[in-house]
């Protein structure tokens, strides 16, 4: 326990709690959870939970958000020893349930029972924002309004549970509606218990602006996912990963004005960083742009907490 006090005070003198946190999505590892794509490869090692959890914890980072496709067991009992672990290192926690393609634009009841169960699986790992998914790329081209009215329908019944459990819903934009479209949604709902979490890369997949869907859609913000993306030569245009990642401030994405932008609508969680298709410039290595991310949203965070207000569009130095 005087470790434990000892450590919390020293992070407490390290951060200034008036700053943004930053966190990592544990997306970014998928492949060394066992998810690979087709176009890569299979990394030299596996990595645990536990794994990705201290390596977070390494990185001093405010808070993590955990994707339950790579929690092993949903036990109480295991998922009480998360919640353990994450309080020792301090963190901040969502619970991201979803991946890949969540409700399946609101015609897939079972994933919906899945979701409303997931609340008590979030509660036990101590999460008070749990990220949801409602559509996907394997559905952006079906109609949308049908999908969009099906997915209101279902948000206006969980919301009556996340309010019972004190968890907020983050939906998230997954490279299947703009922010027009996401917008609809949460005015559909109408609910402080559906909120958004925000991917800075997945609404530039739609060739919709990341900027302007946030001047839209910043109070509506509980989570995000702070991407970077550049063009990968040779692959086709309507590719997902025509976009692929990189470490946050290689890209093309302004995260900078993003979180500026969230910082002047209090937005009180975490900058996420997430990779999911790593630009082949980068060697496959995950961990490397993660860190190299981390040191960058520590950059932006003192920017913005510098100079919050943009000037005449331009960034602040």
């Amino acid at each position: 326990m005087f470790t434990r006090a000892i450590q919390e005070l020293v992070t407490g003198m390290e951060r200034d709690s008036s700053s943004m946190k930053i966190g990592i999505d544990s997306y970014c590892y998928h492949r060394y959870f066992g998810e690979i794509y087709p176009q890569q490869s299979t990394p030299s090692h596996t990595m645990t939970l536990e794994d990705f959890l201290d390596r977070a914890h390494g990185l001093a980072v405010d808070g993590v958000s955990l994707e339950s496709c790579f929690i092993p067991n949903k036990d109480p009992g295991y998922l009480s020893s998360v919640k353990d672990r994450l309080d020792d290192y301090g963190m901040d926690r969502v619970y991201a349930w979803g991946h890949p393609d969540g409700l399946e634009g609101g015609k897939n009841t079972e994933a919906f029972e899945e979701m409303v169960e997931s609340f008590e699986q979030a509660r036990n790992i101590g999460a008070q924002v749990m990220r949801v998914v409602g559509s996907s790329l394997m559905f952006r081209n079906e109609p949308h309004g049908p999908q969009i009215q099906r997915l209101a329908a279902m948000f206006r019944k969980a919301v009556l549970v996340a309010e019972d459990y004190g968890i907020r819903m983050a939906l998230e934009n997954h490279i299947d509606f703009t922010s027009d479209e996401i917008l609809q949604i949460l005015n559909a709902v109408d609910s402080s218990y559906l909120g958004l979490n925000f991917d800075t890369g997945n609404f530039l997949r739609l060739l919709d602006d990341p900027v302007k869907g946030m001047k839209k859609l910043a109070p509506h913000v509980y989570a995000t996912h702070i991407k970077d993306l550049k063009v990968q030569k040779g692959v086709p245009a309507d590719e997902w990963y025509f976009f692929s990642c990189t470490p946050v401030g290689d890209g093309v994405v302004d995260n900078v004005e993003l979180a500026r932008l969230l910082r002047q609508a209090d937005y009180d969680g975490f900058l996420a960083v997430e990779i999911d298709f790593l630009h082949p410039d980068y060697l496959g290595d995950e961990d490397a742009a993660v860190e190299d991310s981390v040191k960058e949203l520590r950059r932006i965070v003192a920017v913005v907490s510098d100079s919050p207000e943009s000037i005449d569009g331009v960034e602040a130095p």
